[in-house]
């Protein structure tokens, strides 16, 4: 009992000496004054206290990294997967019937325009034409003594009417004599390489008969398709680069492009002319090809400072010479290894490649140039 006495004792006197520290410092009088000072700075700024005004302002102004746009001619490039093909391509067909005697090519072989490819037996063509060929001559004659007779008065009009008629006839038959004789011929009607020979010597053929493709490989053809989307931007006459499947790069011309898409895929056909004299590209060979457009004024910027605008349009932030940051909107034309290529940035801005997308439209800023955006800064 008395050791429990003594220790609440010891309590009461340790309680007793802190609360007479406590009243010694001092403190238990000041709890308002305190707060009371810290407000006195802030209630003397809002009645207008003119102390420092333009140094506050200054710090509510943010700081922006921004470089000067270098504007570019720049051709779009437009990416296609499409396949090699002849210029032209013919299948040849008897134009009469009867028994090849002539066959003079074969495959791989090369022809000149006109020359002859086959030809049929035919003696009775051949005659005709020799038929033909002396009437007209009998005939001829005969106008001619017809005429004379006529200027001197001894014949009828009537008469050298009709032997004007013969003659005439008689060069339509001759005419139609050598049609059917050429008939016995097949010609080319292009140069180019035969692919393939379907017939041989000695066979019977009736008329329509295939006898053998040939192909036109000089210029070679590049056959592609368009989208939609990027049809506006090709003419003809765009310069094309082709990689072949084998890896070998090919400058062309784009020849031709169809103002009328294809159904199924909502495409526009496109055909690339390449040179090809000496043959060495095969038509059917797989194909990348890369179009460019017309050169378009744009600039060359990172990636990083593309941003979007509250209704997500694409864009860039820009600062004017008045120090007003605004969004810019523009187009994407490219993207290459140097950066996005954009169409449409505004002239005589700079645009934020640091903190843009921490300043809003029509928010003053101070502007720290960093580099120019020369192939993507």
């Amino acid at each position: 009992m008395a050791f429990r006495v003594r220790t609440h004792r010891l309590v009461a006197i340790l309680v007793l000496v802190a609360a007479a520290a406590w009243i010694g410092t001092g403190k238990f009088s000041s709890v308002g004054s305190e707060e009371a000072q810290a407000a006195e700075p802030r209630a003397g700024r809002a009645a207008g206290a003119p102390e420092r005004p333009a140094a506050t302002e200054a710090r509510a102004l943010r700081t922006v990294a921004t470089i000067e746009p270098v504007f570019v001619e720049h051709a779009r490039e437009i990416r296609l997967a499409g396949v090699t093909g002849a210029d032209k391509r013919a299948v040849l067909a008897a134009r009469a019937s009867g028994v090849i005697d002539n066959l003079p090519i074969r495959q791989g072989d090369t022809v000149a325009e006109n020359d002859i490819v086959m030809s049929v037996e035919g003696i009775d063509a051949i005659a005709a034409v020799t038929t033909a060929r002396a009437t007209l001559d009998q005939r001829s004659q005969e106008l001619e003594v017809a005429e004379k007779l006529f200027k001197t008065g001894n014949t009828a009009e009537l008469q050298l009417i009709r032997v004007r008629a013969d003659k005439a006839a008689a060069e339509a038959a001759l005419r139609q004599a050598e049609a059917a004789a050429d008939r016995l011929n097949l010609r080319a009607p292009f140069a180019g390489l035969i692919d393939s020979v379907e017939v041989e010597l000695g066979e019977w053929v009736p008329t329509g008969t295939p006898i053998a493709t040939l192909l036109s490989l000089d210029p070679i053809v590049v056959r592609a398709e368009v989208s939609e989307t990027d049809v506006g931007f090709v003419r003809v006459g765009d310069r094309a680069r082709v990689r072949l499947v084998n890896g070998a790069l090919h400058d062309g011309r784009v020849r031709h492009l169809a103002r009328e898409a294809t159904p199924a895929t909502r495409t526009f056909p496109v055909e690339i002319e390449l040179a090809n004299g000496d043959g060495a590209i095969p038509a059917g060979m797989t194909a990348e090809v890369s179009l460019f457009t017309r050169p378009e004024r744009a600039v060359i910027v990172p990636r990083s400072i593309i941003t979007l605008s509250a209704e997500g349009e694409l864009g860039l932030r820009v600062v004017g010479s008045d120090g007003i940051a605004r969004f810019a909107s523009v187009e994407l034309i490219d993207d290459t290894p140097e950066g996005l290529v954009l169409a449409g940035v505004p002239e005589d801005v700079q645009i934020i490649v640091a903190g843009q997308d921490l300043v809003r439209d029509g928010e003053q800023v101070i502007v720290k140039t960093v580099a120019s955006a020369a192939a993507g800064g």
